[in-house]
């Protein structure tokens, strides 16, 4: 009876925490680079009320282990990192990276690293390519500066080259866009503002992010070509959402109702002594 409980309260709470996530992916519907998040269940460790019987030959069968499991748990919370829609911005410094890799942005030439799919940047009083925080884009040769004293336009091209225009009318390539390819995408963790941070699990062991970087439509480290004037839209489907979301309604209430259950069968041994 009290199993019939926990189990109950257990199933309760897994659903509450899946709604809970299910509600930020929905408020991050028209979130630039956002990548939706995930809830996986499991069964808790099961009670063993009797174990297997091994069969004897012309004498008897095997029998099966008897068991009573003892509610759920959280398996994984993950980020899934399908692709979003493309939007176009006509926006010369909204970038799209059409397939995989990361932006590299750090607060300094040598501050921490920063990763994002969220292409909305900007040229900022001195130059420099940053994000809405003022964090710097990186390039390949490090911070981007877009001197307007000397260039009086410029476009980035899908290989990620920054061509800055010269007042005579000829090109100059300022810099390349720094892209990060990682290993395991759903290891990284969110920061907020559409950033995420390393983890030990995002990348193999012994080495560093700084061996990951690489550039734009690089067919040898896969990753996709930056597409100027169009930023990533989130990846989540409101469709998707709302039928997890009334899953995970009717999961709560059918737990609920395991609760409520097993009280009323708990009061009707307590009234026997009556």
């Amino acid at each position: 009876m009290l199993r019939a409980l926990y189990s109950g309260v257990s199933g309760m709470r897994q659903f509450q925490l899946k709604l809970d996530v299910i509600g930020n992916n929905i408020a991050n519907v028209n979130t630039v680079g956002f990548k939706k998040g995930r809830v996986l269940f499991q069964d808790i460790l099961s009670q063993t009320v009797s174990g297997a019987g091994r069969p004897e030959e012309g004498v008897r069968g095997g029998t099966n282990p008897r068991q009573i499991g003892l509610g759920v748990t959280t398996g994984a919370i993950d980020t899934v990192f399908t692709p979003g829609s493309p939007m176009t911005t006509n926006v010369p410094t909204d970038l799209y990276i059409n397939g995989d890799g990361f932006f590299v942005l750090r607060p300094s030439e040598d501050g921490p690293v920063y990763l994002t799919r969220d292409g909305s940047f900007r040229v900022d009083s001195l130059g420099y390519l940053v994000n809405a925080q003022g964090l710097y884009v990186m390039g390949t040769g490090g911070l981007i500066q877009i001197d307007p004293a000397t260039y009086t336009s410029f476009t980035i091209s899908p290989n990620g080259e920054v061509i800055g225009v010269l007042p005579d009318g000829t090109n100059e390539v300022i810099d390349t866009i720094q892209l990060a390819k990682i290993p395991n995408p759903a290891g990284l963790k969110k920061v907020g503002q559409s950033l995420y941070e390393v983890t030990p699990n995002a990348i193999a062991p012994d080495t560093a992010i700084e061996d990951y970087f690489t550039t734009p439509n690089n067919a040898e480290q896969g990753t996709g070509a930056v597409i100027a004037g169009q930023l990533e839209m989130s990846n989540v489907d409101l469709t998707e959402e709302f039928t997890e979301m009334i899953i995970s309604q009717r999961g709560f209430q059918a737990n609920a109702r395991t609760i409520t259950t097993s009280d009323e069968i708990l009061q009707e041994v307590v009234n026997l002594k009556r």
